[in-house]
């Protein structure tokens, strides 16, 4: 009986996956029905519709998963011990579990952050992994709902940016049309995050995309709009990042919002420079195990004494828009030293400069997640504590709120090099606009001082870093994409330099090309021997025995590393007047690149982009 009762329970687990995938595939009958039906035009609104509810949709699962960490593991397990310090070692265990499923489920490929979305609209045609429109809901949900000192948001532009390259894979779009839904999944995922529509747009047009059009915008308005929707029909109002706020605009503090830009530029600066070099750091250290409880153990000490620093901030970021600054040291070790306002002060401004070395850490040890919310969090602090700091020198009717949410917006801008983005989240998530001109002269300051030591957001570098870039400029981006490795030749003859003229004769006798590098036994290049240039010699039989490779070869005019990036490499032909050119590596001699073969290149990547 037990045995058939099993039978039973297994033949109803089979139904259960066949009907699932016969939902499946009803749903995908119904979109390709529709993809028959309706033109391109028609069939890319359809699509942004259906991205945008998948990316909100995704926003809103990580959202409710960290919700339900917090709530059933952290609060209502660990946090009912008496000893209240135990919650320290829970960031051990949630970057701990993100290393393990990220290296035995996704093989140690986890692509984070917007690099890796930029590299692949600069150099894989916007494909990005399948796994990826859940890879980073599973890693970043645990890392952060552990107490990780990151973000969610860019996980999120990551899941949404999947989900839109996907689906565009799937039907068959073309690469244009590819990157439009990967940057109307970003939007409808920033969208869904923070229920703001218009932000979700600007982002996805600030940082993912470079060279758009007009009739770009109304997929990603339409693929925000729905990542909004399904956001604030889901999710609760207490869930998402809102205030209410309580003083209006002054004109009369406007001097002080200059030095706050300035204030915000300088600490975007200094927060882009050491999240940098703590990631870096880690990044050097080779045994994983080492890295996560190097990780692990500073994380705990930091939390120890700054308790602020666990998990996203939000909850602090509320706490100091409302003026609860108290409530950010209430169960540091630190808490019996803060005994006035002016050691508060200073203990808001350590929090904010560890915020970069507390996000730096997690992210570095094998954590997942992103820099969004911790920019936001030392906004909030920046503001709080500019403002706090005028009301103890004797500044009345200072209004403290206003402040810790600009702040926010002129640390967003520097740190994404993203003004527009930042502008218009904080407006939309403070239900107004009320504080607009502040907003614009904190983050246009902040944004301008940024963009002067940095000309190239952090993402931007480290993609360039990468061998690719993206510009507002399409020429430069089109080249961009072009991977000249794959694109050098290595069918060239190779011609030893002791070699004499008569075996340079019967070499050529068999082969096609016009063109012979001259090498040494280690294939060092020496020189390059143009068929053009030896016909004279060719034809005086006395010089066969006489004369080497050595003596009639040429020097190269310019050579091009292996590794040199695309604009280097074009600009090595403009000024050789060459159409091929040696590539080496540490001196040896790979292959020739053809100026011919990269303008061929461009022009097929010109006609797949219109």
């Amino acid at each position: 009986m037990v045995g058939y009762a099993n039978k039973n329970k297994k033949d109803e687990s089979r139904n259960r996956v066949r009907m699932e995938i016969k939902d499946i595939n009803f749903v995908e009958k119904i979109i390709n029905w529709i993809h028959e039906k309706t033109n391109e035009k028609q069939f890319l609104i359809f699509s942004s519709v259906i991205v945008g509810l998948s990316a909100g949709l995704a926003a809103v699962i990580l959202k409710l998963f960290v919700y339900l960490i917090r709530q059933y593991v952290v609060e209502d397990f660990f946090l009912k011990f008496d000893y209240k310090y135990l919650y320290l070692g829970l960031p051990l265990i949630g970057i701990g579990i993100t290393a393990l499923i990220v290296k035995y489920a996704f093989k140690g490929q986890l692509n984070r952050g917007n690099t890796a979305i930029l590299f692949s609209i600069a150099k894989k045609s916007s494909f990005l992994p399948f796994h990826q429109m859940y890879s980073h809901v599973i890693t970043s949900g645990l890392t952060v709902g552990f107490g990780g000192s990151a973000g969610l948001e860019s996980p999120i532009v990551s899941t949404g940016s999947a989900i839109g390259s996907n689906f565009a894979k799937t039907y068959k779009l073309s690469y244009k049309e590819r990157t439009l839904l990967l940057a109307a999944g970003a939007a409808g995922g920033i969208a869904g995050a923070f229920n703001a529509p218009i932000a979700g747009v600007l982002f996805a047009l600030e940082v993912i995309l470079v060279d758009i059009s007009i009739a770009a915008f109304i997929p990603l308005l339409i693929a925000a709009a729905s990542g909004a929707l399904l956001s604030k029909i889901i999710l609760h109002e207490s869930s998402l990042l809102f205030f209410n706020l309580k003083q209006p605009f002054n004109y009369n503090n406007v001097p002080f919002y200059i030095i706050l830009g300035l204030m915000a530029g300088i600490v975007s600066l200094y927060y882009v420079n050491f999240f940098d070099k703590v990631e870096s750091k880690f990044s050097k250290i080779k045994s994983g195990f080492t890295k996560w409880i190097i990780g692990g153990l500073s994380l705990a000490f930091l939390f120890a004494l700054f308790p602020s620093l666990f998990g996203e901030g939000y909850e602090s970021i509320k706490a100091l828009s409302e003026y609860r600054a108290n409530d950010l040291f209430k169960d540091s070790v630190l808490v019996g030293f803060i005994e006035n306002k002016w050691m508060l002060l200073v203990f808001i401004l350590l929090t904010l400069l560890l915020k970069a070395v507390a996000a730096g850490i997690t992210l570095g040890s094998g954590g997942n997640g992103g820099n969004f919310a911790p920019s936001l969090f030392v906004g909030a602090s920046l503001g709080f504590a500019f403002s706090f700091f005028l009301t103890l020198i004797g500044f009345t009717d200072i209004p403290v709120s206003n402040f810790t949410i600009v702040a926010m917006a002129g640390i967003l801008s520097g740190v994404f090099h993203a003004p527009l983005t930042g502008i218009f989240l904080i407006a939309e998530i403070t239900g107004g606009y009320e504080l607009i001109i502040p907003l614009m002269i904190v983050s246009a300051i902040s944004y301008i001082i940024v963009k002067y030591f940095h000309p190239l957001s952090l993402d931007v570098r480290r993609l360039k870093d990468k061998g690719a870039f993206v510009s507002d400029n399409k020429d430069s981006s089109l080249l961009s994409k072009i991977d000249t490795k794959a694109m050098i030749e290595t069918d060239f003859t190779t011609i030893h330099f002791k070699s004499t003229l008569r075996d340079i004769v019967e070499t050529i006798k068999h082969c096609k090309r016009n063109t012979f590098p001259v090498v040494k036994k280690d294939n060092k290049l020496l020189g390059i021997i143009y068929l053009d240039n030896i016909k004279e010699e060719m034809f005086n039989a006395e010089l066969y025995d006489k004369v080497t490779a050595k003596e009639i070869m040429r020097k190269p005019t310019m050579l091009i590393e292996a590794n040199e990036d695309i604009f280097s490499v074009m600009k090595k032909f403009e000024e050789s007047g060459q159409w091929n050119l040696p590539v080496v590596e540490n001196g040896k001699y790979i292959g020739f690149l053809s100026k011919s073969s990269i303008l061929d290149k461009y022009r097929h990547e010109l006609l797949e982009t219109n």
